[in-house]
């Protein structure tokens, strides 16, 4: 079975705390007639400080989407690599063991997708597979992980490398006054987050099966207008009463699977709210420290969107992890109303070097060693002319 290993984080430098937000909103919405309501509901998130890609008075400027999105792909490739090379150790690949790349992102627009760009960058193999995810918003998480997991199955002792790459400031639209996005302007931050799932061996989550459930009739519940100024999120005001209709899906796969959802040992779910979490306690019949990484990650990062299921899975590795086949569930929710849902088992540190794939590494490859290319060729490595 394919496991997930310990993914890689980063958050930009640029912070701005609750309590700036709060000023920030005071300061631009002055005379806004819901501005109490919008104060209270940006209190009530829970979220405490977030990471911005450029500095606060650069973040409120609007210079268009052209040089939005010009900032995205370079901020994008400036942050990615540091992130992917601390994945690729943490699962004890190179790059050239990589089979399939998923990029997942939902904040900035790149064709040919960032994965053409790490393929001829980073020393992965041009046969690579590349699998760019745009429009699944903050349950592309869990989307990717699904994804890798069916990549997994199809071609045992593949292994996939997931990268999440959200700058959701880009997204601020200082002309959109509704409650639901002065909500957002106080709740989203930025981060990118890699994980690597092997075909064989590793530490982690060893996933064992997969879901998705659609919400019928909810398409416009959480949404984009794309307009000439770019990306204006739009969310109602029922998205954060939807666990009542996900949880039963996340019961009835558990089901499926043989596992009672409410006994697992683990749950790395997406913190689009502390609404969500709290519902999914109730509906779930949960004590509130089950969600206690998700609620980590959403105080200290906000919303950081398809990369929340990393940072929460990397608080449970940082947590030193659970005992041996421990089950869980990761779960991302989003546009759709979409649940994308994974079950798996926890395998220790004693399963790390078993079923290592040797890689026979090609001429071409050598070749670009000597041109002086990075390449990182794991042990057990062998080299064919």
């Amino acid at each position: 079975m394919a496991t997930l290993c310990r993914p890689a984080i980063a958050v930009p430098e640029h912070v701005i705390t609750l309590d700036e937000t709060l000023d920030l909103a005071r300061s631009l919405h002055a005379g806004h007639p819901q501005l109490g309501l919008a104060l209270r509901l940006i209190e009530n998130t829970g979220v405490r400080t977030r990471h911005l890609v450029q500095p606060l008075e650069q973040t409120l400027t609007h210079p268009g989407f052209t040089v939005r999105n010009q900032v995205y792909e370079r901020e994008a490739k400036l942050r990615v690599p540091e992130v992917v090379e601390r994945a690729l150790d943490h699962a004890e690949l190179g790059a050239p063991d990589i089979d399939l790349i998923i990029y997942v992102s939902c904040t900035g627009f790149m064709m040919p997708s960032m994965t053409a760009w790490l393929i001829n960058t980073m020393g992965f193999r041009s046969d690579t597979r590349q699998v760019p995810i745009a429009q699944l918003g903050c349950a592309a998480g869990g989307a990717a992980v699904s994804r890798a997991h069916d990549f997994c199955r199809a071609y045992p002792g593949a292994n996939v490398l997931i990268v999440a790459c959200e700058f959701c400031s880009l997204c601020y639209q200082p002309t959109d006054l509704e409650v639901g996005s002065l909500l957002s302007n106080g709740l989203f931050g930025d981060a990118v987050a890699a994980v690597v799932m092997r075909g064989h061996g590793g530490c982690g989550v060893q996933i064992e099966r997969n879901g998705s459930h659609l919400v019928p009739d909810t398409e416009g519940w959480i949404s984009y207008g794309v307009k000439d100024t770019g990306f204006h999120f739009q969310l109602d005001k029922r998205v954060p009463g939807t666990m009542e209709m996900l949880a039963p899906a996340l019961r009835t796969l558990a089901g499926k699977h043989g596992w009672d959802v409410s006994g697992l040992g683990f749950y790395i779910v997406h913190a689009g709210g502390p609404r969500i979490l709290d519902d999914l306690c109730h509906f779930l019949n949960l004590e509130p420290e089950r969600f206690r990484y998700s609620r980590a990650t959403l105080t200290e990062r906000g919303n950081i969107a398809s990369a929340v299921v990393f940072d929460a899975l990397a608080r449970l590795f940082a947590d030193g992890g659970v005992p041996e086949g421990t089950p869980g569930l990761l779960a991302g929710f989003g546009p759709g109303i979409t649940a994308e849902i994974a079950l798996g088992s926890w395998v220790g540190a004693t399963a790390e070097a078993v079923h290592r794939r040797p890689r026979a590494i090609a001429t071409s490859d050598i070749a670009l060693v000597h041109q002086g290319v990075p390449r990182r060729f794991p042990a057990g490595t062998t080299i064919t002319e």
